[in-house]
């Protein structure tokens, strides 16, 4: 059996390697010249960082899986640390959670009422969210936007806006008063809502080629598959052929809005190509600014609060202590903002002045600085998004991406989960054994904050 894979990033590769583990010839197609999609490396004042800093988690149990398959071991490449969230220039306290190494629920319990700078009556509420949160099997019913759904749970204040809405953010990459409440909760049963060890943060210690595209990529050669760059498919012909080449199965594994062309081109696709064509999409900006070597961060992670003057940055990385580029700081701004309109010069202008109210110092300038702009790097998650499964109604082609894993948002790990599912799908259709099952809960449980994700 032969399957041609439409997109090297990382659910077109998930899909190859489960493939290909499994004894099926694959060829990838990537149009561009570089494996990874829209999580990739890039060469930056000759050092290779990422074209966005992205965080993983410890609920990412199917990327952390495929990592270990094809050799990419995570604990090497990945920094495991408890999640622990602070904004030095917090408004009007400081803020700072951390959760313990204790037993589920206990880290989340403790860890909300240890946390600084919240009034006890807030942690009390944020609590007792979480508790009606588990007691209704994590279904809110009509879905809504994150905004009404804690509006209605009495989530205000400290916590709301330095725990909730950050999350919000950072997982569907879409602002809280247009971001599906029931997705966002999904996010939270799989992290803060499971075992301990979920909730932990995984901070790549390596640029985002090693972590999995680079080993992916030799996994499938050394099966006999074949990769292509720089190979633009305009079309998927009858049988189905890619390139004219014939294949068993064909599966489409790229952007949304590219899928929707492809589909397009055929009548049994047409309502699924209408569908993605209706999709909006969020933007992530970042931005790395290389200072001098001693300038280090308190923690590998800060939140920058935007209340403090009005600034623009949600997060910055230290790449000092996670990769060994000592000096070189992630500023990471996530969705639509104010930042669109602001020019490189000015963009990083106010990100400095930023990180010097957050550390309340004064800082050296900038050595270099390099700013990324993805444009359309996330579909917008909002309230009943209809999305697609791995199975289209054309024989013989099949989805992959983020935007089909059905129950989450655009992160790495539900674009792993899809590639893995629409793989399972063709091994189940020609009666093939699959690799290795999904796990009991059926392999839907997943992640997420961070695309940064």
């Amino acid at each position: 059996m032969r399957v041609a894979i439409i997109g090297g990033g990382w659910a077109g590769l998930s899909a190859a390697v489960e493939l290909a583990k499994a004894g099926v010839r694959v060829t990838v197609f990537e149009a561009a010249k570089q494996l990874g999609g829209r999580a990739r490396s890039v060469e930056v004042q000759g050092q290779r960082l990422d074209n966005g800093q992205h965080i993983l988690v410890g609920a990412y149990r199917e990327t952390l899986r495929l990592m270990q398959e094809v050799g990419a071991d995570p604990e090497r490449l990945l920094r495991r640390l408890p999640l622990e969230l602070s904004f030095p220039a917090g408004q009007p306290l400081p803020f700072h959670l951390r959760l313990p190494r204790l037993p589920a629920p206990w880290h989340l319990a403790f860890g909300l009422l240890a946390a600084r700078g919240v009034r006890l009556s807030e942690k009390i509420r944020a609590v007792r969210f979480m508790r009606w949160l588990k007691v209704a099997a994590y279904r809110i019913g009509e879905d809504c936007t994150v905004t009404a759904l804690l509006d209605r749970h009495d989530q205000h204040g400290s916590l709301r806006h330095h725990l909730w809405e950050p999350l919000c953010l950072a997982a569907l990459n879409t602002a809280p008063a247009q971001a599906s409440a029931q997705i966002f909760v999904n996010t939270l049963r799989d992290s803060l809502g499971s075992g301990r060890a979920a909730t932990d943060l995984l901070l790549p210690a390596a640029d985002l080629d090693r972590l999995f595209p680079a080993a992916a990529a030799n996994f499938i050669r050394a099966r006999g598959g074949e990769i292509h760059l720089s190979t633009r498919v305009e079309a998927i012909d009858p049988g189905p052929g890619v390139r004219g080449e014939s294949f068993d199965h064909a599966v489409v594994a790229v952007g949304p809005q590219h899928a929707a062309a492809l589909l397009a081109r055929h009548e049994a696709t047409i309502a699924s190509a209408q569908l993605l064509a209706g999709y909006t999409f969020e933007p992530i900006g970042t931005v790395y600014g290389g200072y001098p070597p001693q300038v280090r961060l308190p923690l590998p992670m800060l939140g920058l609060d935007h209340r403090a003057g009005g600034q623009v940055g949600q997060w910055v990385f230290d790449r000092g202590a996670l990769c060994g580029t000592a000096g070189v700081m992630a500023f990471v701004l996530s969705g639509h903002g104010a930042w669109e309109a602001l020019d490189n010069a000015a963009l990083t202008a106010i990100l400095h002045h930023q990180l010097a109210v957050t550390l309340d110092r004064r800082l050296p300038a900038m050595l270099w600085s390099q700013v990324i702009r993805e444009r359309r790097a996330t579909f917008c998650c909002r309230p009943h998004l209809r999305r697609l499964s791995a199975r289209t109604t054309r024989a013989g082609c099949w989805l992959a991406g983020d935007y089909v894993c059905a129950e989450y948002p655009a992160t790495l790990e539900a674009a792993i989960r899809s590639g893995v599912a629409a793989a399972r799908e063709i091994l189940l259709s020609e009666s093939l054994p699959v690799a290795r099952r999904a796990s009991a809960s059926g392999g839907n449980s997943a992640p997420q904050f961070p695309r940064h994700g």
